[in-house]
């Protein structure tokens, strides 16, 4: 009995390293936006990221999920998606805003963490492989990705802050918002697949190693607009396939 106990209260190693992974960098980057090191911050971000799709990938490849690796996930997310990007937006253009500046800023933290707290409670519920809101690493991503974009494509210190303000507003609303974004949980690797799909994914690789900057920033913009545009697509060809249901369903009704 003691021994079935101590098994499970223990949790599983490489998915929480993967995590601690995330929680250095996110650390990492707020320690950086302190000393001015934008750039650093972002990719550190960028980074973090890759550390949570790694945790992610690794718990469900090993069936090492568990109560305890979610939570720690979503706080490890809350620091190095929410809090260290805000953090890096406000410093980096919003500052001098004052007030308004860190009330955008902290809009982007609660809307982050009312999406992580709204996932973790259907987390038991809904297994699909679907989002309910823009998952809160795509929106730092975003964030992180702009920052990189501007310093190594645009050549300037600072984007405009009317942008940023957009931004960070567009996002915080994302994350909230019921909008479905699709998974990447479904992708099953092990299986065959076509040989086009090997050549596409080695050029695809190729062409984000030749120009990360500008490939980073249009991978997450594209994933933060493919909900909307996906929903209202969705919504125009359903409409006139419920109708023709709603017309055959009367019908029915009337020849009985």
């Amino acid at each position: 009995m003691d021994k079935r106990m101590k098994i499970k209260r223990g949790i599983y190693i490489i998915p929480n390293l993967l995590t601690t992974g995330n929680v250095f960098c996110g650390f990492y980057a707020i320690v950086a936006i302190i000393n001015n090191q934008f750039y650093s911050a972002a990719v550190a971000i960028i980074i973090a990221i890759i550390f949570d799709g790694l945790d992610g990938r690794v718990s469900r490849l090993t069936h090492s999920s568990s109560d305890f690796g979610l939570e720690y996930d979503s706080l490890a997310d809350l620091i190095s998606f929410g809090i260290a990007p805000a953090l890096l937006t406000y410093v980096w253009v919003l500052k001098p805003f004052g007030r308004i500046g860190w009330m955008a800023s902290f809009l982007f933290v609660i809307c982050g963490a009312l999406r992580l707290a709204r996932y973790n409670t259907n987390a038991s519920i809904i297994r699909d492989y679907s989002f309910r809101g823009l998952p809160i690493p795509a929106a730092a991503g975003v964030i992180a990705s702009l920052v990189i974009m501007t310093k190594e494509i645009l050549s300037i210190e600072r984007t405009e802050p009317i942008i940023m303000v957009i931004i960070v507003y567009l996002l915080a609303f994302l994350m909230v918002s019921n909008i479905r974004y699709r998974s990447l949980k479904g992708l099953e690797l092990k299986k065959r697949r076509p040989f086009n799909m090997l050549v596409f994914s080695i050029l695809f690789i190729y062409i984000i190693a030749t120009i990360p900057e500008i490939m980073i920033f249009l991978i997450t913009v594209i994933y933060a607009l493919s909900g909307p545009v996906e929903g209202l697509l969705f919504t125009k060809h359903l409409k006139p396939a419920a109708r023709r249901l709603i017309n055959r369903l009367e019908r029915k009704r009337s020849d009985q």
